[in-house]
């Protein structure tokens, strides 16, 4: 479905300019530890990402902000306030979750307008800013669908809206596309961004899809074992990780053996290329972390052999194995799919960037 463009409801762009904050906050399950000092701060208007894998601590971060929990220590902050022991129903925030948890005894417009009524708006104030939100997600025309009427991804858009309705000084996005398909994720990943942008509102989403955190925030927060390993623009996350731990979640890596130089440098495949990490002594063997796109790969009778060639769209990810060393994963342009078919041999070069040194 096509984006929309409507004047935006006066309602919905009520919480903008909000920060918050965790400050030194843990979180203790008897003997497990779900969060271990997380401090991260989503600054005003933004869309901050937290990433990383089942049981990080992501999902316990989001349930505390969302007033769902409370910490164990430390503070959650909105705007430099305390709000750890404020009620959920206090806090002013939407939510939108992963199961979309509409009423399936309200139409479309009713389940937009729920909020709204429980905090006693008038009836006309309602269906005005029901219709106009679900105008802004693209579903003006379907305020008097049922949610078995709709499909998933369209009960999606009416769950944000739903969370737009009250006005949220945050949004919190709960895993909020993982059950739909590819295609609707992708779609609905663009509509969000639009959304958020446009409001200006304070958004913090959870999520384990690398892709949608890269494509959709500002910032992405990478966490591992209830601590956090890195808040970056996506960009910087991906070209500059600060540990392997971030590398390797963030994308695909390969392990490539490299000896180090003076001066925070090392040699790999005869180029010498700047690495983050390299503060050891020169001529060292270690083994460095290189993104398939960083690899050069050509026709060559060089001793690699392409083990498997995978078509992507714009690219195609080759696999290479020579002898003795390790596979690597190599990205090449789609139009040069048939230079380098299942058996060819090729040469493997490294662009001129920087590196990351494993552990």
């Amino acid at each position: 479905m096509t984006s929309t463009s409507t004047k935006l409801p006066a309602s919905a762009t009520a919480g903008k300019g909000t920060m918050v904050a965790f400050d030194d906050v843990s979180r203790v399950f008897g003997a497990m530890t779900a969060l271990d000092g997380l401090s991260l701060t989503a600054q005003p208007g933004e869309l901050l990402a937290l990433l990383g894998p089942s049981g990080c601590g992501k999902t316990t971060a989001l349930r505390l902000l969302a007033g769902f929990d409370r910490p164990t220590s430390g503070s959650v902050l909105v705007d430099g306030k305390d709000v750890s022991g404020v009620p959920a129903s206090k806090r002013d925030m939407g939510m939108v979750f992963q199961s979309y948890s509409l009423f399936p005894t309200m139409n479309a417009a009713d389940n937009v307008a729920f909020g709204l009524k429980v905090r006693r708006r008038g009836g006309s104030e309602r269906r005005t800013t029901a219709v106009e939100l679900l105008e802004l997600v693209g579903l003006g025309g379907h305020e008097h669908k049922y949610p078995h009427q709709m499909s998933g991804g369209q009960q999606q858009r009416v769950a944000l809206a739903r969370a737009l309705a009250i006005a949220p000084r945050v949004l919190l996005l709960d895993e909020p596309l993982s059950a739909l398909d590819a295609k609707v994720r992708e779609q609905l990943r663009e509509e969000i961004r639009r959304i958020q942008t446009e409001l200006g509102v304070t958004t913090v989403m959870v999520t384990h899809d690398q892709e949608e955190a890269l494509s959709m925030a500002d910032r992405v927060a990478v966490m591992k074992a209830g601590r956090l390993e890195q808040c970056a623009p996506p960009a910087d996350l991906y070209d500059r990780p600060a540990s392997v731990f971030v590398a390797e979640f963030v994308g695909t890596m390969n392990h490539l053996t490299a000896v180090t130089q003076s001066g925070g440098m090392v040699r790999v495949f005869d180029l010498v290329v700047a690495a983050d990490g390299a503060h050891r002594p020169p001529d060292k063997e270690v083994t460095v972390l290189v993104r398939p796109e960083a690899l050069v790969v050509a026709p060559a009778d060089a001793g690699w052999i392409v083990t498997s060639s995978v078509f992507r769209g714009a690219s195609t990810r080759l696999r290479l194995q020579r002898p003795g060393e390790r596979e690597l994963v190599a990205d090449i342009a789609a139009h040069r799919t048939g230079e380098l078919p299942v058996g060819a041999t090729a040469s493997v070069a490294l662009l001129d960037r920087p590196v990351l040194v494993g552990s």
